[in-house]
This record gives C-alpha cells, structure tokens and sequence, in this order.
C-alpha cells in the first residue's frame, strides 16, 4: 500500500511498530510535488508523531490482532484479563493500558491488542457507561448555558457533566476524547459484561 491509501483508524506498519493514522490530508502544493501529511500514533507507545510522506512510499499494511477478553482486577499494578472461552489469563502494566484505566471495570468485556506476538494495550468501544459516585450540587438558578460541574465516576476518572447529573446516575463517555455524551441508564450499563 501506499500513503495515498490512508484511511482513518488504519494501521501501518513503520520500523517493525504498528502505526495508527489519526487523520490525514493529501496537499498538492502550487509548486512541487504532491504530497500526504498524516498524524500517525504509535500503538506500542502511544507516541503521536506528524509527518509528510511521498505518495508513491510504499508500506506495509500492520494487521493487529484482536482477542476478547474480560477484565478481572488489578494486583500490585498488573491488570488481569480473561479468554472467557480457553479462560486463559494476561496481565497488562499500567503503561500499557494507559488512557483505558480511566474507563476499566471489573468483569467488563474489552479487546486486547496485539502485534506480531507482542500485546499492544486494550481496545475500548467508542463509548462506555460509567456510574457517577461523586458530584458538586446543582448551583440553584444558575442556568448559564453549557454551565458545567465536576462529576468522580466509578473508576475515579472526574469529567465535566452539565448541572442537572446527579450522584449514581449511569452516564456514556466518550473513550477517544474522555468527554461526556449524554445520560445513560442501568440496562445499558449491564450490557458491557456480555461477551460481544
């Protein structure tokens, strides 16, 4: 393949690393060559590096391999996770899980990423569901729009919710950017321990 291909979420493989693009653009400058600038984070690091590439460079496509797993706990800073079908069982460090400890629950399904036999970190979905154990009160008759106040979840992770959530409502965040999308309610939140 060649940059030209790039596609959002794609991963390429660059110094025996799996690439992910984030975004990209292909400029075609008034003069000189054509060329694709591109945001790629490394999935072994989770370095974001931008940089511009010649379209005709050719790449090896990286092809991660994604296992269904549930999270079990947590014992002196390694994570466990279980094949629900070999119940096979993989620790994972802090570092590599990075972000995700923001949104890990006990017993909640989870892909683990890995590449050419090395375990990569955990893929969330987009969303997940979260109950709130903490939150400021409501300020009465302040009704600012887009007026906002910290809520602690579950997990200990704190984001900004508008004034009407309230302690032990279930909420759906966005795993990508850690923000709050909207209200949730307990079904939803129970389908995250299904096996997908």
């Amino acid at each position: 393949m060649t940059p030209t291909d790039f596609k959002t979420n794609l991963t390429v493989k660059i110094d025996n690393d799996p690439w992910q693009v984030i975004e990209f653009q292909h400029v075609k400058p008034g003069k000189g060559a054509a060329f694709v600038r591109a945001k790629l984070r490394n999935l072994a690091t989770g370095a974001v590096v931008e940089s511009s590439y010649n379209p005709n460079t050719k790449m090896e496509q990286a092809k991660i391999d994604r296992q269904n797993m549930q999270y079990l706990y947590e014992t002196d800073g390694m994570y466990a996770f279980m094949d629900n079908e070999t119940f096979e069982q993989t620790e994972l460090s802090k570092e590599q899980l990075g972000d995700a400890l923001n949104f890990l629950i006990d017993n909640m399904m989870v892909k683990i990423m890995s590449f050419e036999g090395r375990i990569l970190g955990v893929d969330l979905p987009n969303t997940v569901i979260l109950q709130v154990t903490e939150c400021e009160p409501g300020v009465r008759g302040n009704t600012a729009t887009g007026a906002t106040k910290n809520a602690t979840m579950q997990t200990g992770y704190t984001i900004k919710v508008p004034l009407f959530i309230e302690e032990g409502e279930y909420l759906a965040i966005d795993t990508r950017t850690g923000d709050y999308i909207s209200r949730s309610s307990e079904s939803d939140y129970q389908t995250q321990f299904e096996d997908q």
